[in-house]
């Protein structure tokens, strides 16, 4: 049976979450919910200022190795830079419900993403050939959010992360997502000033979507 976004518990961090917890939660959690003892999760948190590599990272992307610590993720993608005022969201589901379609799931959970932006008054869109989520046009172009996932035995790890209030300097350690053309941006250098908690308010009321997004097309493709 599928679940319901009632079914899913929902976690919400206020300090930030060194990131080793954050992969040893999500293993075990993954784990327990394909063995069916545990309930799928959500779970909104920021991490301290760190690097991330994904399983296509090119070290030769690692401007300044020695400006955070890099941890590597295991899921897809390149590098990405996690902190403070960026709220990261790391999704535990089981496709096994829901349609075993990867591409699905990411085109949902950009979905999601572009929903809460929308409700939050930033008009957000994909790229066609660059992962992630964009704001702006032309020249103004910008990234304000990334995605990155791993699936194990059908259970989805890791998820996404917006640029709601961070410090954007510390992107320049890296070539964000081994995009180097465009720039990235945040709500707050947007003049969306907000708490996480608004942020966290808009991904939940967005969320029923994202399920029947996934459960809908998923299934059916």
């Amino acid at each position: 049976m599928t679940s319901t976004a009632n079914d899913i518990e929902w976690k919400i961090s206020d300090d930030p979450v060194a990131y080793e917890d954050a992969l040893a939660f999500m293993e075990l959690r993954a784990a327990a919910i394909r063995e069916g003892g545990a309930r799928e999760c959500v779970w909104l948190l920021e991490h301290p200022p760190l690097f991330t590599a994904g399983t296509s990272a090119d070290p030769s992307e690692l401007l300044n190795p020695q400006e955070f610590p890099v941890f590597e993720a295991g899921r897809g993608g390149r590098y990405t830079y996690h902190g403070p005022g960026q709220r990261v969201g790391y999704i535990m589901l089981d496709l096994d419900k829901r349609g075993r379609d990867i591409r699905c799931f990411v085109h949902a959970l950009e979905g999601w993403v572009i929903d809460t932006l929308a409700e939050l008054g930033v008009a957000a869109h994909r790229a066609q050939g660059r992962i992630g989520i964009w704001t702006g046009e032309g020249a103004d172009e910008k990234k304000i959010g990334a995605l990155g996932v791993r699936v194990k035995r059908w259970v989805t790890l890791h998820g996404f992360s917006l640029n709601v209030a961070p410090d954007l300097t510390h992107f320049s350690g890296i070539v964000p997502c081994g995009i180097a053309e465009y720039g990235v941006t945040s709500l707050a250098d947007l003049g969306k000033q907000m708490p996480l908690t608004r942020v966290d308010a808009a991904l939940k009321r967005s969320f029923p979507s994202f399920l029947k997004a996934l459960n809908g097309a998923c299934k059916e493709s």
